[in-house]
């Protein structure tokens, strides 16, 4: 068991970018364990003076602390460290002398092994334009990034078992940068390192740069069954349903998604860069397609296609109600393929596109499923009538045809029944009824009670 160790001041060294190294793409941790943050605490607000502070007992962890801090009492972890900036401590205070204190619950610090590796949540490329996202595996670290914690917060990382070790091109944390497992491996076996850095999964630094101008495969097909328990645990492990039918699941995506995938099958001239440089400039800044974010990478290809190992996946995602613009933007970059896929280094090119709107398509079906009923019921009618007529069923007669004296004239209604002693009066025929119908022997006819008293009348 050991103590409390209490470091004052924090590295001073200046990190440096990562980016220097090579131009690998750069991953930044973005959660913390800062003792100012409001979201490391349990009431979601950072204690209050005169307030009692509580850190978990059983865990590991590093707190930066800030600011100076009055609190009534202070419960600290066995095992931890609070870092104390320049003019930062901790005074002791009557409780309840601030007001809204009181004397209720103390605030307690949430435990710092929530944060895990593999949540795409905590992670942040380091140098992504507007318009562009990562599917949700390339989220998380790939094999050629560069991976940088906070320079100047304090963290905890948590490395759960993996089918694999966890393998990046370069670590930068507290001011140091690891390019070689030997420095890494005893690093993360040091305090630092172990207050940093929990779990019983292995990482891995190489200087593998990505040479090929076509891009790189990112390396995480093993671990994207984690990456998307860890990206769904806030939803119950449940993928939230698509917005449109026939929603498409690219590679590297944990749920659907509304939109188009391109798949480009490139040659050696082609350039990742320059291509992505292309679709951003050339189409997505056109005002027919705001809405759209598109991601750009190297994925394995199908085992079934041996034309090549990989393929270029664009995914080009809906993220608004309205649907269409993907794959209008899909056909563009097909059409753009055609016509300049030789200067591109693209030597062929597939598309996917999802469907209609949910809403849209469902109103649809509903009309056309009332059309398709109105017209079965109108071609059963006309089948059915000569048949019920030639079978003596159904019966009718011309309207010349005399009708049979004593024949009855229809049924009799009481409703429309004036006097049940009297027959009623037959009704005048006004003088814009054309003379035709004077002459009818039909005497199929009502009398509107509304109405009769003003006919006598007149």
């Amino acid at each position: 068991m050991e103590l409390l160790c209490v470091r004052t001041g924090w590295p001073a060294r200046t990190l440096r970018s990562s980016l220097a190294l090579t131009q690998a793409a750069s991953k930044l941790w973005v959660p913390n364990t800062d003792f100012e943050v409001a979201a490391n605490w349990s009431q979601n607000r950072t204690p209050c003076e005169g307030g009692a502070v509580e850190f978990p007992a059983d865990k590991m962890l590093s707190v930066l602390v800030r600011e100076s801090h009055a609190v009534s009492d202070l419960l600290l972890p066995l095992d931890g460290e609070l870092v104390l900036a320049s003019g930062a401590g901790f005074g002791i205070s009557d409780a309840g002398s601030h007001w809204g204190c009181g004397a209720g619950n103390p605030a307690v610090f949430r435990d710092p092994d929530r944060f895990s590796w593999y949540d795409p949540h905590l992670w942040r490329p380091g140098d992504e334009a507007p318009g562009l996202f990562s599917v949700d595996a390339e989220r998380v670290p790939c094999r050629h990034d560069d991976v940088v914690f906070p320079p100047s917060a304090s963290f905890r990382v948590g490395l759960g078992p993996g089918a694999g070790p966890v393998r990046v091109r370069s670590i930068s944390a507290l001011g140091r940068t690891f390019t070689s497992d030997e420095d890494l491996a005893a690093f993360l076996a040091s305090r630092a390192g172990r207050l940093g850095f929990h779990g019983p999964g292995v990482l891995s630094v190489g200087p593998e740069d990505c040479a090929d101008p076509s891009g790189c495969v990112c390396g995480n097909a093993e671990a994207q069954p984690r990456i998307c328990a860890a990206l769904l645990q806030p939803l119950g492990g449940r993928c939230p349903q698509a917005a449109c039918h026939g929603a498409l699941r690219p590679q590297g995506q944990c749920c659907d998604l509304c939109g188009a995938v391109v798949l480009l099958t490139h040659g050696p001239s082609f350039d990742l860069e320059r291509y992505r440089a292309r679709v951003l400039s050339t189409f997505l800044g056109l005002p027919q397609y705001q809405g759209l974010q598109v991601a750009v990478s190297k994925v394995p290809r199908s085992p079934r296609l041996r034309e090549a190992d990989t393929e270029i996946q664009v995914v080009l995602a809906e993220m608004g109600p309205e649907t269409g613009g993907a794959g209008r933007l899909a056909r563009a970059l097909l059409a753009d393929v055609a016509e300049h896929g030789e200067a591109l280094g693209v030597l062929a090119a597939t598309m996917r596109e999802s469907g209609a709107h949910v809403g849209v398509g469902s109103a649809a079906g509903l009309a056309g499923g009332v059309a398709a009923s109105l017209l079965l019921a109108l071609l059963v009618l006309l089948v059915a009538l000569p048949l019920l007529r030639r079978a003596g069923r159904l019966r009718w007669r011309r309207r010349e045809e005399e009708v049979p004296a004593g024949a009855p004239l229809g049924f009799h209604n009481p409703v429309f029944d004036v006097a049940a002693s009297k027959e009623p009066p037959r009704p005048r025929l006004l003088s814009g009824t054309p003379k035709a119908a004077t002459g009818s022997t039909s005497h199929s006819y009502f009398v509107n009670p509304l109405f009769a008293g003003a006919e006598a009348e007149a």
